[in-house]
């Protein structure tokens, strides 16, 4: 990984980028309260990084659960690339899926589908809530280039210092399993899932409240 980053950092050295002169709107602060759909995507893009994270990070111990799959550890780590390689089919399914659906109906149908399939994961046993939980990650894989672009869109000369607030805002990822964790620890590892699937519902609701801002897809 050290060497793959010192030669991106080589080749950006050494490509001929423009330069960019900053304005006297870059200057200006950004007032979040004219702009209450940034507001919304930042804590949108909180939400979804830290229960996509804090669900990554929980697959293994529940799947080891007795009233789930009740794998070993050993058996229940290669389940975890499935998971995150749902993200990924899933962001080409979406991306074409989107080409026809706007992008706010696409993000509400993900948030929806996720929190039913950890509620089946959650009050249900067995292989059934195994392949629930490991399905959520198709739901994630149009999240987060969905909000960002949403949350971006017509902000004008905004745009950059928005684009910032929107990068910190994975922060949520260093939080939520946090939560998790200690909810666990008080309930149980297959009840603290609801924490994730509480996450999706802002979700689902900006895409509801956004969902005809434009048409065309994120990706």
């Amino acid at each position: 990984m050290a060497f793959s980053l010192l030669a991106l950092s080589v080749g950006i050295a050494l490509a001929r980028l423009p330069q960019v002169a900053a304005t006297a709107d870059d200057r200006t602060p950004l007032v979040l309260r004219q702009h209450p759909r940034l507001v919304f995507a930042v804590l949108a893009i909180f939400l979804y990084v830290g229960a996509e994270v804090a669900i990554g990070s929980f697959i293994v111990n529940f799947l080891t659960e007795r009233h789930s799959a009740g794998l070993s550890v050993a058996n229940a780590a290669h389940y975890v690339s499935l998971y995150w390689g749902g993200a990924m089919v899933g962001r080409f399914v979406g991306a074409l899926v989107m080409c026809r659906v706007s992008a706010g109906k696409a993000l509400a149908f993900s948030a929806t589908l996720a929190v039913v399939l950890i509620l089946v994961a959650v009050f249900g046993s067995g292989s059934v809530a195994m392949w629930a939980i490991l399905a959520v990650g198709l739901c994630n894989a149009i999240m987060f280039p969905t909000i960002f672009s949403m949350g971006l869109h017509q902000l004008g000369a905004g745009t950059g210092q928005a684009d910032g607030l929107l990068c910190m805002a994975i922060v949520g990822g260093a939080v939520v399993p946090v939560g998790q964790g200690v909810l666990a620890d008080l309930v149980g590892v297959q009840a603290s899932f609801l924490l994730p699937a509480a996450c999706y519902l802002p979700i689902l609701w900006f895409g509801v409240k956004y969902a005809g801002i434009y048409r065309q897809a994120a990706a």
